[in-house]
């Protein structure tokens, strides 16, 4: 199976930045003869402090990411955290995703079906592998003809991530798109004094390791300057360093 990547910003911040992302994704995509799916969030209704920046809203978001489609050519994936968020976003993305905790979230997983399009759900950091099976059903019995997973890493203690590579093949006997999220599984959640910290430097051996799990995909939050972004920075790839990486998984 072809790799799949999942590249862009955390949050929509603004055009200036999804513009930028998205040029060389598609360059990259051209030079590697790679499917790559934008991705950036229009709402990021999960962070650690209600004074951390949220995103823009749904309308305009939509409207931005339908702007960089139209631009630059590139396949659009984004989340959603309430059922009511599903068709509108089946509207304009191509793929739908759903974010690690609510992975469980019934109505949701079934409004996400029902837009027709791929659903990517995120694996809870609560959940081992197997466990996974139960939300793909939700999925498939609702209509979803396509259903892809998502590692992102175990809770382990407090403010910390670990990831358990058994879990890719463990969920390949569910899906055959198991995608390794590369930038998350390395997050320090909440560590960082009201704000999730995170270790960048070991994104490109996640990533490897994956690959040799199995892993059929894989999920980067790049930006120009992570030191600057308004969600994610610490460990989002830096743009200028996602060419060497795609480089080392093909």
């Amino acid at each position: 199976m072809k790799p799949l990547f999942i590249a862009g910003p955390c949050v929509i911040e603004s055009f200036e930045v999804l513009d930028e992302v998205a040029a060389t994704l598609k360059r990259i995509s051209i030079a590697y003869n790679i499917d790559v799916y934008f991705k950036a969030s229009f709402d990021k209704a999960n962070r650690t402090s209600i004074h951390s920046y949220r995103g823009v809203g749904m309308e305009r978001g939509l409207q931005m990411l339908a702007d960089v489609k139209a631009r630059h050519g590139l396949k659009l994936l984004t989340d959603i955290h309430e059922s009511h968020q599903a068709a509108p976003v089946g509207e304009v993305a191509d793929a739908v995703q759903i974010p690690a905790f609510l992975c469980r979230q019934t109505d949701l997983l079934v409004a996400a079906a029902r837009t027709g399009l791929p659903v990517n759900i995120k694996k809870a950091q609560f959940l081992s592998g197997l466990d996974m099976q139960y939300p793909v059903e939700k999925c498939r019995e609702a209509g979803a003809s396509d259903v892809w997973l998502t590692e992102r890493g175990n809770t382990f203690g407090y403010n910390n991530l670990v990831v358990d590579f058994r879990n890719i093949p463990d969920m390949k006997q569910f899906t055959s798109r198991v995608i390794m999220d590369c930038t998350h599984s390395v997050q320090r959640p909440g560590a960082a004094g009201g704000k999730t910290g995170g270790n960048r430097e070991y994104v490109p051996a996640m990533a490897l390791a994956a690959r040799a799990f199995g892993a059929t995909g894989y999920f980067f939050e790049v930006h120009p300057n992570p030191e600057k972004a308004l969600s994610d920075g610490p460990n989002m790839l830096f743009l200028r360093d996602f060419e060497r990486v795609v480089k080392s998984l093909i």
